[in-house]
């Protein structure tokens, strides 16, 4: 048979350009190609290559990034059904997706390594899947799998998981730290879901780790300070006393708030939190705080930072509210506003 001959009997318009140059044994067999004539065609100076067990590239030259991650999530597919398996004429099924620096270059992060250069690929899948790193395929296993986003159609760990997965295997402090500004500075995600993720993968005692995590904490929280006052500027909220501390006059610090409208007594503070804080303990504390400033009669409103990047008019709305409302409550006790 030459390797032009269409595959048959079953054709092959019903796939993508590159699901029709990688394929599972399975497949090929559904298409007409016995066991024994992919093994002929992949013999050395022969029209295709076996990329991975079980998975065939239908030309001689090097796969593409794109091909090798198909190849991946079908020679992932195929150990669930038998060295033969695979999706039956399609791509790759069952619960896996593309995770670490493969996933980051899908994701278009600029301090991830572009796909070409990775040496492997890191495939997500659940816990009880019995799978064998082989070639540039290699495993991370969970209890629970995200949801997969699907980038130029692979599916894709979002992308703090990502980051855990490939902090994990990561030594390197620069791109570590690189990698960990890069998700907020550009919107992927916000701090704190890359801290959950770090926390839940135990990384946050690798020195290094915990050091990148400073600087992400530092540049979230500059992007929601620049995102509050956007919202206050945008929305054409009254402007406030920004970044100040509250006292009692001659008495002890009440605490430090983002905003503070004086008139109204209504503060805004940006909840954001350290890893290295206990997490009970940091909102106990922020907690007597907020009960302090409102049995003074402030109105205290707590934003995220995920909220001021994902619904920042309705946050806007919420601080409008409480300013409108001063008029109807009771005046606030007096207390003294210093800069922090």
């Amino acid at each position: 048979m030459s390797h032009n001959t269409p595959l048959s009997p079953r054709p092959l318009h019903h796939l993508s350009d590159v699901q029709r140059r990688v394929l599972t044994t399975r497949q090929l067999r559904e298409h007409g190609v016995s066991g024994s004539v992919a093994a002929e065609r992949c013999r050395p100076g022969g029209p295709w290559q076996q990329i991975l067990p079980g998975v065939h590239l239908l030309h001689p030259g090097p796969p593409t990034s794109e091909e090798r991650l198909l190849a991946a999530l079908l020679y992932t597919a195929s150990r669930g059904q038998g060295a033969d398996g695979g999706a039956p004429g399609g791509g790759p099924s069952g619960e896996a997706m593309i995770t670490g620096l493969a996933a980051l270059a899908l994701h278009h992060f600029s301090s991830a390594p572009p796909l070409a250069s990775l040496d492997q690929v890191d495939v997500l899948v659940p816990r009880t899947r019995r799978l064998r790193a082989t070639g540039f395929v290699r495993f991370v296993r969970a209890g629970t799998l995200p949801g997969p986003q699907y980038l130029a159609g692979v599916p894709t760990a979002p992308v703090a998981r990502a980051l855990a997965d490939a902090v994990a295997r990561l030594a390197d402090p620069t791109l570590v730290r690189g990698l960990l500004t890069e998700s907020v500075r550009h919107g992927h995600c916000d701090a704190a879901a890359v801290v959950a993720e770090l926390s839940a993968a135990r990384l946050l005692s690798r020195p290094h780790v915990v050091d990148a995590v400073d600087a992400l904490l530092a540049e979230g929280r500059a992007i929601a300070e620049g995102r509050l006052y956007d919202m206050v500027r945008g929305h054409h909220l009254p402007e406030p006393l920004w970044n100040v501390e509250l006292r009692l006059p001659g008495g002890p610090s009440l605490g430090g708030v983002d905003a503070y409208w004086q008139e109204q007594a209504v503060a805004v503070e940006i909840d954001a939190r350290s890893p290295r804080q206990d997490e009970h303990a940091w909102r106990g504390d922020r907690g007597r705080t907020r009960d302090h400033l409102e049995r003074l009669g402030i109105t205290v409103v707590r934003v995220t930072p995920k909220r001021l990047r994902e619904s920042l008019a309705e946050q806007a709305a919420v601080v409008r509210t409480a300013l409108i409302a001063a008029a109807d409550r009771d005046p606030a006790s007096y207390v003294v506003v210093m800069p922090r």
